[in-house]
Protein backbone atom coordinates (compact mmCIF):
# COMPACT_ATOMS: atom_id res chain seq x y z
CA UNK A 1 0.00 0.00 0.00
CA UNK A 2 1.12 3.53 -0.79
CA UNK A 3 0.74 4.80 2.77
CA UNK A 4 2.86 1.94 4.10
CA UNK A 5 5.68 2.83 1.72
CA UNK A 6 5.53 6.47 2.86
CA UNK A 7 5.60 5.41 6.52
CA UNK A 8 8.66 3.27 5.83
CA UNK A 9 10.48 6.26 4.31
CA UNK A 10 9.45 8.46 7.28
CA UNK A 11 10.89 5.94 9.73
CA UNK A 12 14.18 5.80 7.83
CA UNK A 13 14.32 9.61 7.87
CA UNK A 14 13.74 9.53 11.62
CA UNK A 15 16.78 7.32 12.02
CA UNK A 16 18.87 9.98 10.29
CA UNK A 17 17.53 12.55 12.77
CA UNK A 18 18.23 10.65 15.97
CA UNK A 19 21.68 9.45 14.93
CA UNK A 20 22.88 12.87 13.70
CA UNK A 21 25.79 14.58 15.40
CA UNK A 22 25.53 18.12 16.78
CA UNK A 23 24.36 20.05 13.74
CA UNK A 24 25.92 22.95 11.90
CA UNK A 25 23.39 25.79 12.06
CA UNK A 26 22.39 28.05 9.17
CA UNK A 27 20.03 30.95 9.79
CA UNK A 28 17.23 31.79 7.35
CA UNK A 29 15.08 34.92 7.12
CA UNK A 30 13.01 35.70 10.20
CA UNK A 31 13.68 35.69 13.92
CA UNK A 32 15.22 32.40 15.16
CA UNK A 33 14.50 30.69 11.83
CA UNK A 34 17.16 27.99 11.60
CA UNK A 35 18.17 25.28 9.19
CA UNK A 36 20.77 22.58 9.82
CA UNK A 37 22.76 20.22 7.66
CA UNK A 38 20.51 17.47 8.96
CA UNK A 39 17.36 19.26 7.72
CA UNK A 40 18.89 19.38 4.26
CA UNK A 41 20.15 15.80 4.43
CA UNK A 42 16.75 14.45 5.46
CA UNK A 43 14.91 16.45 2.80
CA UNK A 44 17.25 15.15 0.09
CA UNK A 45 16.73 11.62 1.41
CA UNK A 46 12.94 12.03 1.42
CA UNK A 47 12.86 13.31 -2.14
CA UNK A 48 15.13 10.52 -3.36
CA UNK A 49 13.05 7.76 -1.75
CA UNK A 50 9.59 9.21 -2.38
CA UNK A 51 10.36 9.68 -6.09
CA UNK A 52 10.56 5.91 -6.23
CA UNK A 53 7.23 5.55 -4.41
CA UNK A 54 5.35 8.07 -6.61
CA UNK A 55 7.54 8.84 -9.67
CA UNK A 56 5.13 11.41 -11.12
CA UNK A 57 4.86 13.48 -7.93
CA UNK A 58 6.04 17.04 -7.53
CA UNK A 59 7.79 18.16 -4.35
CA UNK A 60 7.40 21.10 -2.01
CA UNK A 61 9.86 21.19 0.88
CA UNK A 62 10.96 23.66 3.51
CA UNK A 63 14.65 23.51 2.59
CA UNK A 64 16.84 23.95 -0.52
CA UNK A 65 14.72 26.65 -2.14
CA UNK A 66 11.83 24.28 -2.91
CA UNK A 67 9.40 26.15 -0.70
CA UNK A 68 7.05 27.93 -3.12
CA UNK A 69 3.66 26.41 -3.90
CA UNK A 70 2.86 26.81 -7.58
CA UNK A 71 -0.36 26.43 -9.58
CA UNK A 72 1.14 23.33 -11.18
CA UNK A 73 1.14 21.66 -7.77
CA UNK A 74 -2.67 21.85 -7.66
CA UNK A 75 -2.91 18.99 -10.15
CA UNK A 76 -1.73 15.41 -9.81
CA UNK A 77 0.34 14.37 -6.82
CA UNK A 78 2.53 16.67 -4.74
CA UNK A 79 4.57 15.71 -1.68
CA UNK A 80 4.82 18.44 0.99
CA UNK A 81 7.80 17.83 3.24
CA UNK A 82 9.09 19.11 6.54
CA UNK A 83 12.25 17.11 7.20
CA UNK A 84 12.49 18.33 10.80
CA UNK A 85 9.46 20.11 12.22
CA UNK A 86 10.93 21.50 15.41
CA UNK A 87 14.40 22.43 14.18
CA UNK A 88 15.11 24.60 17.23
CA UNK A 89 14.19 21.63 19.44
CA UNK A 90 16.57 19.48 17.41
CA UNK A 91 19.42 21.98 17.74
CA UNK A 92 19.06 22.20 21.52
CA UNK A 93 18.18 18.51 22.07
CA UNK A 94 14.78 19.56 23.42
CA UNK A 95 12.19 16.99 22.41
CA UNK A 96 10.27 16.43 20.29
CA UNK A 97 11.09 16.97 16.63
CA UNK A 98 9.20 15.13 13.88
CA UNK A 99 9.36 14.19 10.22
CA UNK A 100 6.25 15.36 8.36
CA UNK A 101 5.19 14.05 4.95
CA UNK A 102 1.94 14.99 3.22
CA UNK A 103 0.82 13.80 -0.18
CA UNK A 104 -1.62 16.13 -1.89
CA UNK A 105 -3.83 14.84 -4.70
CA UNK A 106 -5.36 17.47 -6.96
CA UNK A 107 -4.40 20.08 -4.38
CA UNK A 108 -6.10 18.39 -1.42
CA UNK A 109 -4.60 16.26 1.37
CA UNK A 110 -4.67 12.57 0.46
CA UNK A 111 -2.12 11.00 2.82
CA UNK A 112 -0.48 12.38 5.95
CA UNK A 113 2.39 10.87 7.92
CA UNK A 114 4.08 12.41 10.98
CA UNK A 115 6.83 10.46 12.76
CA UNK A 116 8.37 11.20 16.14
CA UNK A 117 11.54 9.07 16.13
CA UNK A 118 12.44 9.81 19.75
CA UNK A 119 9.33 8.00 21.02
CA UNK A 120 8.81 5.81 17.93
CA UNK A 121 5.32 7.26 17.36
CA UNK A 122 4.06 6.98 13.78
CA UNK A 123 0.91 8.98 13.03
CA UNK A 124 -0.79 8.37 9.70
CA UNK A 125 -4.01 9.01 7.84
CA UNK A 126 -5.50 8.55 4.41
CA UNK A 127 -8.44 10.74 3.40
CA UNK A 128 -11.69 9.10 4.46
CA UNK A 129 -10.03 6.13 6.18
CA UNK A 130 -9.41 7.33 9.74
CA UNK A 131 -6.29 8.28 11.70
CA UNK A 132 -3.79 5.94 13.29
CA UNK A 133 -0.85 5.94 15.68
CA UNK A 134 1.44 2.93 15.35
CA UNK A 135 -1.36 1.24 13.37
CA UNK A 136 -3.98 1.66 16.10
CA UNK A 137 -6.97 3.84 15.29
CA UNK A 138 -7.15 7.10 17.24
CA UNK A 139 -9.87 9.65 17.95
CA UNK A 140 -9.68 13.07 19.52
CA UNK A 141 -11.13 13.59 23.00
CA UNK A 142 -14.79 14.46 23.56
CA UNK A 143 -14.19 16.25 26.88
CA UNK A 144 -14.80 20.02 27.08
CA UNK A 145 -12.01 22.56 26.90
CA UNK A 146 -12.45 23.37 30.60
CA UNK A 147 -11.24 19.85 31.45
CA UNK A 148 -8.37 19.77 28.96
CA UNK A 149 -4.91 21.02 28.11
CA UNK A 150 -4.56 23.49 25.24
CA UNK A 151 -1.56 24.04 22.98
CA UNK A 152 -0.29 27.05 21.11
CA UNK A 153 2.50 28.08 18.82
CA UNK A 154 4.16 31.47 19.01
CA UNK A 155 4.80 31.98 15.27
CA UNK A 156 8.37 32.89 16.31
CA UNK A 157 9.51 33.94 12.82
CA UNK A 158 6.80 36.63 12.69
CA UNK A 159 7.50 38.98 15.57
CA UNK A 160 4.60 41.27 14.62
CA UNK A 161 2.21 38.52 15.80
CA UNK A 162 3.69 38.07 19.27
CA UNK A 163 1.46 40.51 21.15
CA UNK A 164 -1.75 39.11 19.70
CA UNK A 165 -0.57 35.53 20.25
CA UNK A 166 0.07 36.07 23.93
CA UNK A 167 -3.13 38.07 24.41
CA UNK A 168 -5.05 35.06 23.09
CA UNK A 169 -2.99 32.64 25.17
CA UNK A 170 -3.58 34.63 28.35
CA UNK A 171 -7.34 34.55 27.81
CA UNK A 172 -7.32 30.91 26.74
CA UNK A 173 -5.54 29.97 29.98
CA UNK A 174 -8.65 30.92 31.95
CA UNK A 175 -10.74 28.53 29.84
CA UNK A 176 -8.67 25.34 30.09
CA UNK A 177 -6.66 23.33 32.62
CA UNK A 178 -3.32 24.73 31.41
CA UNK A 179 -1.33 25.67 28.31
CA UNK A 180 1.58 23.89 26.64
CA UNK A 181 3.97 24.78 23.82
CA UNK A 182 6.09 22.10 22.12
CA UNK A 183 7.78 24.03 19.31
CA UNK A 184 6.40 21.85 16.51
CA UNK A 185 3.00 22.45 14.93
CA UNK A 186 2.75 18.98 13.39
CA UNK A 187 3.33 17.33 16.76
CA UNK A 188 0.82 19.60 18.49
CA UNK A 189 -1.96 18.73 16.04
CA UNK A 190 -1.15 15.04 16.38
CA UNK A 191 -1.44 15.39 20.17
CA UNK A 192 -4.93 16.84 19.70
CA UNK A 193 -5.74 13.97 17.33
CA UNK A 194 -4.50 11.46 19.91
CA UNK A 195 -6.64 12.93 22.70
CA UNK A 196 -3.83 14.25 24.88
CA UNK A 197 -4.96 17.86 24.40
CA UNK A 198 -8.13 19.45 23.06
CA UNK A 199 -7.07 22.58 21.21
CA UNK A 200 -4.09 24.01 19.34
CA UNK A 201 -3.73 27.41 17.72
CA UNK A 202 -1.04 29.37 15.91
CA UNK A 203 -1.40 32.61 13.99
CA UNK A 204 0.92 31.81 11.09
CA UNK A 205 2.43 28.54 9.95
CA UNK A 206 3.56 27.27 6.58
CA UNK A 207 2.06 24.54 4.41
CA UNK A 208 4.75 21.99 5.32
CA UNK A 209 4.01 22.56 9.02
CA UNK A 210 0.32 21.63 8.78
CA UNK A 211 -0.38 19.65 5.59
CA UNK A 212 0.15 16.16 7.04
CA UNK A 213 -0.98 16.77 10.62
CA UNK A 214 -4.18 18.61 9.66
CA UNK A 215 -5.36 15.55 7.72
CA UNK A 216 -4.47 13.26 10.64
CA UNK A 217 -6.38 15.53 13.03
CA UNK A 218 -9.45 15.75 10.78
CA UNK A 219 -9.51 11.97 10.36
CA UNK A 220 -9.41 11.73 14.17
CA UNK A 221 -12.60 13.79 14.39
CA UNK A 222 -11.02 17.22 14.91
CA UNK A 223 -12.21 20.44 13.34
CA UNK A 224 -9.27 22.17 11.64
CA UNK A 225 -9.71 25.71 10.29
CA UNK A 226 -8.00 29.05 10.17
CA UNK A 227 -8.61 31.42 13.07
CA UNK A 228 -11.68 32.87 11.32
CA UNK A 229 -13.25 29.44 10.94
CA UNK A 230 -12.49 29.01 7.24
CA UNK A 231 -11.23 25.74 5.73
CA UNK A 232 -7.47 25.55 5.23
CA UNK A 233 -6.28 26.38 1.72
CA UNK A 234 -3.35 23.94 1.39
CA UNK A 235 -1.57 26.44 -0.81
CA UNK A 236 0.69 28.28 1.64
CA UNK A 237 0.85 29.93 5.04
CA UNK A 238 -2.21 30.29 7.24
CA UNK A 239 -3.41 30.61 10.81
CA UNK A 240 -4.58 27.29 12.28
CA UNK A 241 -7.01 26.26 14.98
CA UNK A 242 -7.32 22.52 15.65
CA UNK A 243 -10.23 21.59 17.93
CA UNK A 244 -10.95 18.15 19.38
CA UNK A 245 -14.44 16.69 19.29
CA UNK A 246 -15.23 18.07 22.73
CA UNK A 247 -14.58 21.68 21.69
CA UNK A 248 -17.78 22.30 19.78
CA UNK A 249 -17.32 26.02 19.10
CA UNK A 250 -14.41 28.33 18.42
CA UNK A 251 -13.41 29.97 21.74
CA UNK A 252 -14.24 33.66 21.65
CA UNK A 253 -10.76 34.66 22.78
CA UNK A 254 -9.39 33.49 19.41
CA UNK A 255 -11.17 36.38 17.70
CA UNK A 256 -9.15 39.05 19.56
Amino acid sequence: MLIEEIKKVAKQAGEIMITAKRPKIMEKSGHANFCTETDEKIQSFLIEKLKIVVPEAQFLGEEDGQDVFTDKMKSGYCFVLDPIDGTSNFIYAYRPSVVSIALLKEGRPFIGVVYNPYDDMMFSAEAGKGAYMNDEKIMSADTPLSESLALFGTAPYYTELQEKTFDIARNLLTMCVDLRRSGTAAWDMCCVALGRCNLYFELKIQLWDYAAAALIAEEAGCTVTDIEGNPLSYTGFTSVVCRARGVKEMPKCLSL
